[in-house]
Order: structure tokens, then sequence, then C-alpha cells
């Protein structure tokens, strides 16, 4: 088994677990002092934890040392081939696909050249009532990092 086979494993051995106990992803992200949406990607395998709060959910969810262990690696990060079949992830390809050029265009516009960083990042899931069928909204919240080209030659010491 793969490295990155492991931690989606372990993602889903998470999942099972979290509705066994009867746990909120909220609660459980609380346990550890960290965004709901960072703490799920994070237990799905999309970011390492620390010792300690690796250590918090393992025994929150009954985890053995394993996953303590597996928790603290660094992740392929991106989500695997089988997960773009999902309806809802689909939704956001689709979307991206209408709209990606329209927000390049608009983020060009007001910044300038260059983009929205997914790493300096923010990302916030709310649920908004409205009479004709409640609405998801998602907030992407990404720091703006200019293109930069330097063609200059580095020194070269003697």
């Amino acid at each position: 088994m793969t490295y990155n086979a492991t931690k989606l494993q372990l993602g889903e051995t998470i999942k099972l677990s979290r509705v066994a106990k009867g746990l909120s992803w909220a609660k459980i992200a609380d346990a550890i002092n960290k965004d709901k949406v960072w703490t799920v990607a994070a237990l799905l395998g999309q970011h390492p934890l620390s010792g300690n709060d690796a250590s918090t959910i393992a025994s929150m969810l009954d985890l053995g040392d394993d996953a303590v262990a597996s928790l603290q690696l660094p992740p392929y990060r991106g989500s695997d081939e089988s997960a773009s079949l999902d309806p809802t992830i689909a939704r956001f390809h689709e979307a991206l696909s209408i709209y990606g050029p329209a927000i390049k265009e608009l983020i060009a516009e007001e910044f300038g050249d260059g983009i929205m960083s997914a790493i300096n990042f923010r990302m916030s899931v709310e649920r908004r009532t409205d009479p004709h069928g409640d609405r998801v909204i998602v907030t992407f919240d990404g720091k703006f990092l200019d293109y930069q080209w330097n063609n200059t030659e580095p020194e070269v010491m003697s």
C-alpha cells in the first residue's frame, strides 16, 4: 500500500469513528483549537498535525499509535481521482471550469498579474436560509501573490 493510500484510508477510518462516537467536525476542531475546515482537510489526509494534536484526535476517536504517526506525516496534497466522481466535488470542478476564467480576469483587474495563494489560505462553509431552498456559501480567502520575474544573474563569489 502506498503512503498516500494509507493516509486516505485513515481518513475513512476517522469518518467512521467520528460518526460512531456522535462527534461533530466542529467539536473535533475545537479539541485541537483549529479551524473546522482545516481540521477536516487534515483528518482526510491533506495537512500534517502536530504530535499533540494527533494524540488528541487519536484519543477522541480511539485510534492507535500508527494513526498518530500517520497524522503527523506531510501529505501528498490533492484529491485522489475517485473523489472527482463525487457529485459535490464535480460541481466545484464544473463551477471553476465555467467561472474560473472570469475569476482570473477579475483578480487581474483588481490586483494585477498574480494568483490567490492556497497555502496562505482560509476557507469557510456556511448555510444561509432562503425561501427557495437553503444556500451553500463557500468562501475562499487567499493571500494575493504577484508574479515576479527576475532576469538578473546572481553574483559569482570568487
